[in-house]
């Protein structure tokens, strides 16, 4: 099962479950990295500058087709992988 939240989505499998959040840090270095501002990448996934921005930051989260439209544009489609952190749970003792 796909949950998809503020914080992230979550995976569950029979045996575990993958807890992965959306890095912001690094669309924001690969956007930078590409000399892409805000507005620019905005306006080619067809959103306004302070809409994204507001993803960028964390306050809204980003849509599945908003991330996948973004890493196509910072030339990330077939590694998107890269946008994701995995949460590692301590085990319970």
């Amino acid at each position: 099962m796909l949950t998809i939240g503020n914080e992230g989505f979550r995976l569950d499998f029979e045996s575990e479950v993958l807890n992965m959040t959306v890095d912001l840090l690094r669309i924001k270095a690969e956007r930078v990295a590409k000399g892409f501002t805000q507005d620019y990448v905005a306006k080619e996934i067809g959103m306004n500058r302070s809409s994204y921005i507001k993803r960028e930051n964390g306050n809204v989260p980003f849509g599945a087709d908003e991330l996948a439209q973004v890493a196509e544009l910072l030339g990330h489609y077939s590694d998107i992988q890269i946008f994701f952190t995995m949460n590692v749970p301590e085990r319970k003792q």
